[in-house]
């Protein structure tokens, strides 16, 4: 691409209460949230914006989460007529039972699904699938 650079740091994920969803994810992730904005004037109580950054030795992308205010929660697998997930984390492990475990605990929700035996598909409290995996 004559010296041309492209480089994806980082993922953002819409929600409807995007600091607790941040909140989740630094739980589940182990990190810390490293950025939040409060709501905007006239918007409400959940609206804002959070960040997780990647870490000191850049281990993971950032993650970004911002405030949707026509949020849908989504639907896994995709159902006709329903709102679809148009991407989702996937999470490597090395305890795949020791990490659902984990997940569920810090408010995760095992999806009724499950269409591998190495993978562990689980919604987010706001809905979004993300895969636990050897």
């Amino acid at each position: 691409m004559d010296g041309l650079s492209l480089q994806v740091t980082s993922v953002t994920i819409m929600a409807p209460d995007p600091r607790a969803l941040a909140e989740f994810y630094a739980r589940l992730l182990g990190r810390e949230v490293t950025s939040t904005e409060g709501p905007r004037p006239g918007h409400p109580p959940e609206d804002g914006w959070a960040q997780l950054r990647a870490t000191e030795d850049g281990v993971g992308p950032t993650l970004n989460f911002e405030y949707e205010e026509r949020w849908k929660q989504p639907v896994w697998p995709a159902d006709e007529g329903t709102q679809n997930a148009t991407q989702h984390l996937d999470i490597w492990v090395n305890d795949l039972e020791a990490a659902t475990k984990h997940a569920l605990a810090g408010g995760a929700t095992l999806a009724e699904f499950q269409p591998q035996e190495t993978v562990r598909v689980l919604l987010d409290p706001a809905g979004h699938p993300f895969c636990l995996f050897l």
